[in-house]
């Protein structure tokens, strides 16, 4: 699997992560499968998994520094060890942000040994107020082909604080060339929109030089940018998993002519377009 480095974290980290959220869903008989699913990964040399207190039946709390001191603190119980890698605040709002406390929380955790690094993981203004603050060392934001703000708004400053930058949705949901809105195991209210966007950018026709595979071409799109340290993709399907795992480790990039037609498409129809958090 191919590896870079997170940043000012030093962390050495494979360029395909695992998002945990679907995982996170699945009832408890089907524990086994997912073991298997991580061990599978584990086995190929994905080091950077993405899970959350939010996440299904890994559990939640509110947005307090109590919440953020018992998550911590039952992490490292279940986990039996000493410190944590990277503990990120999973997008909370820009107002929640501003208010301190949970950034004050999450700090004191990194100050006390708790946690090795600190990140923010979301978009738009409250990823930007996260970033002029110096203190995370991550930013994980949305990024895809049809979802490319975190390009022009996000990503420059990022690396101006040496951030290592994670990339989610990579694959938007497997949005693009498909018939219908995908389905998700989970709430999702930007997969209609990444399909609605999709369908506008394929339009305008075939992409020059683009690989037939839509996921290699989704995939392509993210890895192809220096500045994404790792993509992660959410998959209960260990062969969707495998596939992944595979064309990241054979990927030769996209070329030039289907990147800047993917630019070219998006800056064209979205002007207007939020990026989704």
């Amino acid at each position: 699997m191919k590896t870079t480095i997170l940043g000012r974290t030093g962390l050495k980290v494979s360029r395909l992560g695992i998002g945990l959220a679907e995982i996170g869903m699945q009832n408890v008989k089907e524990i086994a499968d997912v073991g298997h699913l991580l061990n599978s990964a584990l086995d190929s040399g994905i080091n950077f998994l993405d899970t959350s207190a939010c996440y299904g039946i890994s559990s939640s709390e509110s947005w307090t520094a109590k919440a953020i001191e018992n998550s911590i603190d039952r992490s490292l119980k279940r986990m039996n060890v000493d410190h944590l890698d990277l503990v990120q605040l999973h997008s909370c709002s820009l107002d929640v942000l501003k208010e301190g406390e949970v950034i004050e929380a999450i700090v004191k955790a990194k100050d006390a040994g708790k946690t090795r690094f600190i990140g923010y993981s979301g978009d738009n203004e409250a990823a930007m107020f996260a970033i002029n603050t110096d203190l995370f060392d991550t930013l994980q934001t949305s990024f895809n082909l049809v979802e490319q703000h975190a390009k022009s708004k996000l990503f420059e400053i990022a690396v101006a604080y040496n951030m290592g930058v994670i990339a989610k949705r990579p694959i938007a949901n497997g949005a693009w060339g498909v018939d219908t809105t995908p389905i998700v195991n989970f709430k999702s209210g930007y997969a209609d929109e990444y399909f609605r966007r999709a369908r506008l950018m394929i339009e305008g026709g075939p992409i020059p030089d683009a690989p037939s595979d839509r996921i290699e071409l989704a995939l392509g799109f993210v890895l192809a940018h220096s500045v994404v340290h790792t993509a992660i993709v959410g998959t209960t399907n260990l062969s969707h998993l495998q596939t992944n795992i595979a064309m990241v480790e054979s990927q030769t990039y996209l070329s030039d002519n289907t990147l800047n037609e993917l630019y070219r498409r998006f800056n064209d129809l979205g002007e207007e377009w939020y990026q989704l958090g």
